[in-house]
């Protein structure tokens, strides 16, 4: 299929807006070659993930870009990069990789590029509307586009993003086409117990078996009697895209897409049907936690995603003021920081021995103390997944109130089963 470029489209690839832009161009319209794209469309914004410093090659090609004379067509916000700009934590980046990633962090901004620095956007303000196309990157923050705002991407990968955004188009094709978007695949939790399906842990859970069993599908959740929240969803779809390659999915009456199952499925017949039960919500959970049997926990983080002010508020209210034996993470962004900061409600958490980390996260930069054969507990299905691989910490699954008893006793400590 020959990919078919506007006038104005051709003229950004032959140098009409300068260098940088040209060669953004060109990587978009290469892109959508190789994926059988028959044209480009115009986006309404992008979120960017290629900050991240994973070595000097993304500082280099973003510096290119800068030197290029590009800017960003679209709005464009910033995912995490490698270092906590506010000061509220320290990591232990050499000295190299802490100026290359400096640099990196600075080109973006020069790029014109939104300060953000967080993987939940869609809390800081960037929320774009129900079927505009956007070009976002970082896995969490597609997923949640998609699904829960009805706004249409592709799971772009670094560099491709800000290419996007600066050529201010993106290749037709994946979930950007309608009909690309319908589930074919139920997920059918309605033979769980309504107890567990309102709790907090419930949906890290159910999205890390979501993500195992459907790949990169398009599936319905169905037979859920009460809609979970926006933290509940935001949990389900990071969790699902960690687990698996999920970058959109429905819930029966909960999501817009999704106003009925017959809706979501197009009215047409699924292709096969997941009947989850409870032994596979279990299966799932001892799957969170590489280290349950250790006896021991070394560090607590929570906020992956980022945590919302509402999320900021049950910790709070579970702390209660009171002193923390071991460390305890909670990664957030600026746009939350800058709400904690207004009645001193940081300082007091730190002084119960919060470590606030912004602009970044533990998994993603050495943050966490360096101990031999560390625990790390945690309410995130992302972080209990990506935490031994990127961090060298076995892991412990829990709810953010036994995440806090745990920290308070300094030793694991789970509810009882109901």
């Amino acid at each position: 299929m020959l990919l078919e470029l506007s006038a104005q489209q051709q003229a950004i690839a032959n140098g009409a807006r300068g260098a940088g832009a040209a060669m953004a161009m060109r990587i978009v319209a290469a892109t959508a070659r190789l994926m059988g794209a028959k044209n480009l469309i115009p986006i309404a914004s992008a979120h960017i993930d290629g900050a991240l410093y994973h070595g000097d090659s993304g500082t280099l090609f973003a510096e290119k870009l800068v030197e290029g004379g590009a800017k960003v067509a679209v709005r464009a916000t910033l995912n995490v990069g490698s270092l906590d700009l506010t000061g509220c934590s320290k990591n232990r980046l050499p000295p190299h990789e802490r100026a290359m990633a400096r640099r990196m962090m600075d080109a973006y901004r020069t790029l014109g590029c939104e300060p953000s620095w967080t993987c939940a956007p869609y809390q800081a303000g960037h929320r774009p509307a129900l079927g505009s196309d956007v070009a976002w990157g970082e896995s969490n923050a597609v997923v949640f586009c998609n699904s829960v705002l009805g706004a249409r991407t592709n799971r772009y990968g670094d560099f491709l993003d800000i290419a996007c955004a600066i050529a201010g188009f993106a290749p037709y094709y994946g979930y950007h086409r309608p009909e690309n978007r319908r589930a074919t695949v139920v997920f059918d939790v309605s033979g769980l117990d309504a107890t567990f399906l309102a709790s907090e842990v419930a949906w890290p859970i159910l999205g890390s078996l979501y993500g195992r069993e459907l790949g990169d599908a398009v599936g319905v959740v169905a037979g859920i009697a009460a809609g979970p929240g926006e933290d509940a969803l935001k949990a389900f779809g990071a969790a699902s895209a960690s687990a698996g390659a999920v970058g959109l999915f429905h819930v029966a009456g909960v999501t817009p897409e999704a106003p009925d199952l017959a809706t979501a499925l197009a009215h047409q017949p699924p292709q096969s049907v997941i009947k989850v039960t409870a032994q596979m919500v279990a299966d799932s959970q001892r799957r969170l936690s590489t280290a349950r049997d250790s006896g021991r926990i070394d560090a607590v983080a929570i906020g992956s995603p980022h945590l919302s002010i509402a999320e900021f508020e049950r910790l709070e209210t579970l702390i209660g003021g009171r002193r923390l034996k071991v460390p305890f993470y909670a990664c957030t962004g600026r746009h939350a920081l800058a709400v904690l900061d207004e009645h001193g409600r940081r300082q007091r958490l730190e002084a119960s021995g919060v470590t606030v980390v912004a602009d970044t996260c533990v998994v993603v930069t050495p943050i966490l103390p360096d101990i031999a054969g560390a625990v790390l507990m945690t309410n995130s299905g992302k972080f209990a997944h990506y935490a031994p691989g990127n961090t060298g910490y076995g892991v412990i699954y829990g709810s953010m109130a036994e995440c806090v008893e745990s920290a308070v006793l300094g030793r694991p400590a789970f509810e009882a089963a109901p």
